[in-house]
């Protein structure tokens, strides 16, 4: 007799035989579940013993180990078979839950199992909702974190392009670069130039225009008493010359 592996992992299969389907009732639902094919029935308990020996249930009751027992039944469509370790006649303890369902066999998953696949259930959708979310998120130096989202890009697709209004435009856009180059050039001429590739700089002569003397004017008290003039006939007034602006001075280069 092969037995089943206590380790192995039930959850997941299921066991039928059609040829029993039809006539399965109360009374031969335990040898329907013994079948050699059915992988939740362990070959070595109780119930096999006492169907070598040609016994009655009854007298699983009287001895030691795992048995199987009908615990509920709801003809035509639900059995449900219990797996226990008895330890006295009155002593028994539970181990596992058979469910059949129209032939059907299923395992009934304990708590820590339905506890553990409803975590990892949810462990799951968090994690899906966190790949979803970085999908979305996006990051430039200049402009640091913000979201893009498909929803917007038909948004805007849809949505129609207003005309941007025209800046007025600057000074430098208005007048050509050679002009103020030459502006530049004018203001701030340069101090040496070179005749030819390789050759040493020569500096550049700049004529400067004579400066005219800032006449000072001397205190009261520093200045010359002379005696008044003697009268006699008028004279013309002397002629005075225009005075001539001082020169321009010159920006210095910052």
């Amino acid at each position: 007799m092969a037995s089943v592996d206590l380790r192995d992992n039930l959850l997941g299969i299921s066991w039928v035989d059609s040829g029993w389907v039809p006539i399965l009732n109360p009374s031969n639902v335990l040898e329907y579940f013994s079948e050699r094919s059915n992988p939740f029935y362990d070959r070595t308990c109780n119930n096999e013993v006492v169907k070598m020996q040609r016994l009655t249930l009854d007298h699983l009751n009287q001895m030691v180990g795992v048995e199987y027992i009908l615990l509920h039944a709801q003809e035509p469509i639900l059995y449900i078979v219990r797996k226990q370790q008895r330890q006295s006649p009155t002593q028994v303890i539970p181990l596992a839950d058979y469910y059949i369902i129209a032939g059907v066999v299923y395992q009934a998953p304990d708590l820590g199992s339905v506890i553990s696949s409803r975590v990892l259930s949810a462990v799951h959708g968090i994690q899906s909702a966190f790949d979803e979310a970085m999908s979305f998120c996006r990051y430039h130096p200049s402009k640091g974190y913000w979201w893009h989202f498909k929803d917007q890009e038909e948004k805007e697709r849809v949505k129609p392009k207003s005309k941007r209004k025209e800046e007025p435009s600057s000074l430098f856009q208005r007048q050509r670069v050679d002009t103020l180059l030459l502006d530049l050039r004018n203001k701030f001429p340069p101090t040496f130039y070179q005749p030819k590739p390789g050759e040493k700089p020569l500096p550049v002569e700049v004529k400067k225009e004579p400066e005219v003397p800032v006449e000072t004017v001397k205190p009261p008290e520093e200045r010359e008493t002379k005696p008044p003039a003697p009268p006699g006939p008028a004279r013309p007034p002397p002629q005075t010359t225009p005075n001539k602006p001082p020169p321009e001075k010159r920006a210095r280069l910052q």
